[in-house]
């Protein structure tokens, strides 16, 4: 058994996190503003992780063996927690994102085209941060999104007093409803309502994780391992956006439509106009071994659709509506 704090850990792999560590029979702190209140058995601590103040009373004279940080998105945030954990636990492990590859937010070291980006493409010691930046806005934080995590990463590796852990994920899907960015609807709406889904005209593949294999891999790097430093996590198997509408539409029975726009443009979620697929070389060499995105995507369709199909049966005809984060490229 092992002390282990969850920062966050109130929706979607997350949630799922807690509920297998506290199976697992660690014993768990949950840290969050109080919104969603962690399962029976697990000490709640409410405080806003951003009050530095605030977040050191409520942990007390708490000491753990390992913090995991599901929603760490500055590095204002991230001094704040090397400040507050610093002492307090030997182990810190921090969900990052595959965002921080966007070639488009930030100069990288060249890779070959069509390789799997491997960890070492940014690497969190030398990276520059900015902690007078408006990170306080949440505006310029969510159109930050791939710096804010990198400087996060930078600053935590630097600066905190314990050994630290970076875990950068790749698109997460499952969940059916529970999948609050709505991209796996955004396709499904789309097929069923024969309506044309925006592409690129050369889409490029990604990497994906189903949200119970990320709970479980972050259960994994959190008390079964000891590494440090960042690590991919993605399921094996690259696919394109036609190859997942294609997926969708075997299901739903019906012949998807597209219509393609402009490189540079905005697409539907997944349709990227570079490739994006990370490596999980590390990940296995260190022990831990992924499904293929081909043996979980179709359940994860399957479930998609149900939802879809749950608020259809029972209400009248309506326009659906599509969350921002299906609108456009949001990181897993």
């Amino acid at each position: 058994m092992q002390r282990i704090c969850v920062i966050g850990g109130s929706r979607y792999f997350g949630k799922l996190l807690v509920e297998r560590l506290r199976a697992a029979g660690h014993q768990l702190t949950v840290v969050n503003r109080g919104s969603t209140r962690p399962p029976a058995g697990v000490e709640h601590l409410v405080a806003d992780r951003e009050d530095e103040a605030a977040l050191v009373a409520a942990l007390g004279s708490r000491t753990f063996d390992v913090v995991v940080d599901q929603v760490c998105y500055s590095p204002v945030q991230a001094a704040i927690a090397a400040r507050a954990f610093g002492g307090r636990t030997r182990r810190y492990v921090m969900t990052s994102t595959i965002e921080v590859y966007h070639p488009a937010t930030a100069a990288l070291p060249p890779v070959p085209a069509g390789t799997p980006v491997p960890e070492e493409t940014v690497d969190p010691r030398g990276w520059q941060v900015a902690m007078d930046l408006p990170w306080h806005d949440a505006t310029y934080l969510d159109a930050h999104y791939s710096e804010g995590k990198r400087q996060a990463e930078a600053v935590l590796t630097r600066d905190g007093d314990f050994a630290f852990a970076s875990v950068r994920v790749a698109h997460v899907l499952g969940g059916g409803a529970l999948e609050f960015t709505g991209r796996l609807a955004h396709y499904v709406e789309r097929v069923v309502r024969g309506e044309a889904i925006t592409v690129h005209e050369e889409a490029r593949p990604s990497v994906f994780i189903h949200y119970e294999e990320m709970a479980d891999l972050l259960l994994w790097a959190s008390t079964a391992t000891g590494f440090t430093g960042p690590l991919n996590a993605c399921s094996d198997g690259l696919f394109d956006v036609r190859e997942l509408v294609a997926a969708v539409a075997e299901q739903a029975g019906r012949e998807p439509a597209y219509r393609t726009v402009p490189a540079g443009e905005t697409a539907s979620p997944f349709s990227f106009d570079r490739h994006y697929a990370m490596s999980n070389a590390r990940a296995k060499r260190l022990g831990y071994p992924f499904s293929h995105t081909r043996d979980w995507l179709p359940g994860a369709i399957a479930e998609a659709l149900s939802a879809y199909a749950a608020p259809v049966a029972s209400a009248p005809p309506a326009a659906p509506t599509v969350s921002a984060a299906a609108s456009g490229t949001v990181a897993g």
